[in-house]
């Protein structure tokens, strides 16, 4: 569904993202995982389109991003690590805001509404305006607006980002209950969140692509099976007693 060729980006003198390549299919959940500033936001501004390519070549589900970006862009659904809302209006109101500019027709807007409202679990606050609503709620309500369309591709840039434990734990779950369904994928640089929702994992490091495989076979290059010691060795660079990186 998104295949990406040796994407480059810089800003200045900074290479942000250098040579990346990976694909992503329906029922994959790949984690971008990374420290901060290590390209990951950069790379999902390409793929959605948010950014232009310095080199390379990306196709969501056959459309290149670069020529084809609407067409791209109608089948995905992103939520930004600062995702923008429209905070003075009401919740149930920006979601179907949101419902119009996606070009659902009048008949089924509130059908589709209802959905994300109760998927998000947003049902007691779909009458309070957005700006009075906690950092986990905000992040509910981004992540309901880039569901409204039920896109074949969903983009989200660290969506545990502001929640409470059990935030975490419902979000995760919802993750996993969409992936049967649809291309996810996700950043973060929470190593439980790999484990516990990722069945494929991308690791970046100052813009370098260092691994990309399962979370089991990045374990099973540490003697101990710490997904953690081969992070800090893959972004550190350093060397670390029974963890290979060959």
């Amino acid at each position: 569904m998104i295949e990406v060729k040796n994407i480059s980006k810089s800003f200045g003198a900074i290479q942000a993202v250098s040579n990346i390549s990976f694909s992503l299919e329906k029922g994959d959940v790949l984690g971008f995982l990374g420290p901060n500033g290590a390209g990951k936001s950069t790379s999902m501004k390409m793929i959605t389109g948010f950014l232009n390519l310095d080199s390379g070549s990306i196709k969501v589900s056959d459309f290149d991003i670069e020529t084809q970006r609407t067409n791209a862009q109608e089948i995905m659904g992103y939520v930004p690590e600062n995702a923008p809302l429209y905070e003075e209006m009401y919740v149930e109101e920006f979601l179907y805001f949101i419902a119009e500019v996606r070009r659902i027709s009048i008949k089924e807007r509130a059908h589709k509404v209802e959905k994300v409202v109760r998927m998000c679990a947003l049902i007691n606050v779909v009458g309070q305006r957005i700006e009075t609503l906690s950092k986990g709620y905000k992040r509910r309500v981004a992540l309901a607006s880039a569901l409204i369309h039920d896109p074949k591709i969903l983009i989200l840039d660290e969506p545990t980002d502001g929640l409470d434990p059990n935030q975490k734990h419902d979000v995760r779950d919802l993750i996993k209950d969409l992936s049967k369904e649809k291309a996810i994928l996700i950043s973060t640089h929470i190593l439980e969140e790999v484990e516990s929702i990722c069945n494929r994992c991308i690791i970046i490091s100052e813009g370098v692509m260092k691994y990309d495989g399962t979370p089991s076979e990045i374990k099973s290059k540490s003697s101990t099976g710490s997904i953690e010691d081969v992070f800090r060795a893959m972004t550190l660079n350093e060397n670390i007693e029974g963890v290979s990186l060959c």
